[in-house]
């Protein structure tokens, strides 16, 4: 047997959650090593929906061009009953965010992140699969099944994005749970020539003399002329119900094994529910879906942590699942990467992972499965709220035990998502910018809003720096009618200056008098300080970075 001990991170399981993980993790130059049993990237359209909070996500990485690329808009839903349209609803987000909504199928979603790893120098590695882990105050040793035989590989952190089934979950002990649906439902991509307007989902159902929904057609648009992904229900002589659970732990929940529906079965649905008469042709693929909802009882334990699948399933209303996984991978990147840049980090950064990200996926669960049930039409929430919350604009960390309290006020608060805006300018530049152009691949950032001059200044740099190893950087944003030729400088070395020569950020942000902002590497606000003070920022950067 093979020993391995040259790697900082495992992360088992190359979907997109493991390679979000493993390409934040590189990017900020963590040795890792990811895994994965199959041997190829599958061609299934499983996961479409691509989130406006996603897009952010991979903005921040330095990836988001070649998704955008990739993708195709997706403007909005047509809702049929019983063949009358009942309702087109129109996916719009505030000016202020700079993505709306998107479909992409997840092999190309997978490409997309996995040729950004490969940028540095890293690829999965393909056949090999984690069967066992045994962890220790120092590390954890995992054993891999792998091409050539058995390998050993000791490695500090061990990340478990190995899905429904997960090796990693089960090695934790952690509980999983929850229940299933009892209706299956087929997966289609395939292509039909009706003249809807391109980049809208459509949902067809039947009612029934008791008003229950006995049939569903739904379509999700991909790139490609007249392209969907269809899910539909399944009929009696493909049900997968009673095959037996191949992994041996009770849950069914994704692609179920065994004779997928073919054309003929899919325009059987199309004939009954479709809008407009149509014709299915193309066929790319198939298969019959199962859905449970379920979430772990913690995120993780020790050096072992979960994620996406591994950590939660639920109904894919309104596109959830993968994209709850990305954020909840990159959560815990960054974090990691601290803890192994230091060889430690403060016991609370680690912990905050579950202390944010589980209270998220609980509600993810809830609301998918409320929506699964009662219809997404049904939400109580006014749909200004509820565009926002589908796009997870909404998700936030306040009580976190690494942010700051959020105390009152308007604006963002510490534990709040950090909005991006407009209209921000240098002087040598010809065109304003944005502010998360500001902030793209930088991680720790200290954005002192208004004129703090003076020891004043210098001391909040010096703090800035100091505690947190070099690793925060600070800029300076000027309101609109600030002095342009205000030198800012501390210790000697000039800051970045910027001027929100529009407003928006002062409109944004609430911003009204000098202010300090922590914006942490994820995009989320650490802490508001107002006024600016180097004492409140250092008892802030203490619960994050390692104290010496």
């Amino acid at each position: 047997m093979a020993h391995t001990y040259a790697t900082d991170v495992l992360v088992a399981g190359a979907g997109p959650v493991g390679l979000t993980a493993a390409g934040e993790l590189r990017r900020r130059g963590v040795s890792c090593r990811i895994v994965d049993r199959l041997p190829a990237r599958l061609p299934f359209a499983k996961a479409v929906g691509i989130q406006p909070r996603t897009l952010e996500v991979w903005d921040r990485m330095g990836m988001v061009r070649a998704a955008l690329e990739a993708a195709v808009p997706m403007r909005g839903q047509f809702l049929y009953i019983n063949g009358a349209e009942q309702a087109r609803t129109e996916l719009s987000v505030p000016p202020e965010v700079p993505y709306g909504f998107a479909a992409l199928p997840q092999y190309e979603t997978e490409r997309v992140l996995d040729e950004f790893l490969g940028r540095f120098g890293t690829a999965v590695e393909r056949g090999t699969e984690l069967v066992s882990f045994r962890q220790d105050p120092d590390g954890v040793t995992c054993r891999l099944h792998t091409p050539s035989g058995e390998e050993e590989v000791r490695t500090r952190f061990l990340v478990g994005c190995d899905g429904a089934h997960s090796i990693v979950r089960k090695g934790l002990g952690l509980s999983f749970e929850g229940g299933a649906f009892a209706e299956e439902y087929m997966l289609a991509d395939v292509r039909v020539d009706w003249d809807l307007p391109p980049g809208y989902a459509v949902r067809s159902m039947h009612r029934n003399g008791d008003g229950a929904v006995d049939d569903v057609l739904v379509c999700i648009p991909l790139p490609g002329h007249g392209r969907y992904r269809m899910s539909m229900m399944v009929p009696p002589e493909l049900s997968t119900a009673r095959q037996a659970d191949a992994a041996g732990d009770g849950i069914t929940h994704g692609l179920q094994s065994g004779r997928g529906p073919g054309l003929a079965d899919i325009q059987a649905v199309v004939d009954r529910l479709s809008p407009q008469p149509t014709t299915a042709s193309d066929i790319r693929w198939t298969s019959v879906f199962r859905i449970s909802h379920r979430i772990v009882d913690r995120y993780g334990d020790g050096r072992v942590f979960v994620a996406g699948d591994a950590a939660h399933i639920h109904p894919p209303t309104g596109a959830q699942g993968m994209n709850t996984g990305i954020q909840d991978a990159w959560n815990l990147a960054w974090k990691i990467a601290l803890a192994v840049g230091d060889g430690t980090a403060h016991p609370r950064l680690l912990a905050s992972y579950d202390a944010e990200r589980r209270p998220v996926g609980e509600e993810v669960v809830g609301r998918t499965v409320r929506h699964a049930v009662e219809g997404m039409e049904n939400d109580p929430d006014d749909p200004a709220t509820l565009m926002m919350r589908e796009a997870q604009l909404l998700v936030g960390y306040r009580g976190s035990p690494v942010v700051d309290p959020p105390g009152d006020g308007p604006g963002p608060r510490p534990g709040d998502r950090a909005p991006d805006c407009a209209g921000l300018t240098l002087p040598v530049a010809a065109y304003p910018m944005r502010l998360y152009d500001v902030l793209r691949e930088r991680e720790h950032v200290l954005l002192l809003y208004g004129a703090v001059t003076g020891s004043g200044l210098d001391a909040l740099v010096r703090t800035a720096r100091d505690l947190s190893g070099g690793r925060m950087e600070v800029c300076v944003l000027l309101p609109a009618g600030a002095d342009a030729d205000t030198g800012f400088e501390a210790d000697g070395t000039p800051l970045p200056v910027y001027r929100d020569s529009r407003g928006e950020f002062a409109r944004l942000y609430a911003a009204e008098e000098p202010t300090a902002f922590v914006i942490r590497p994820d995009g989320y606000l650490g802490a508001r300080l107002s006024p600016p003070a180097a004492q409140p920022l250092a008892t802030h950067l203490a619960a994050v970075f390692p104290t010496n």
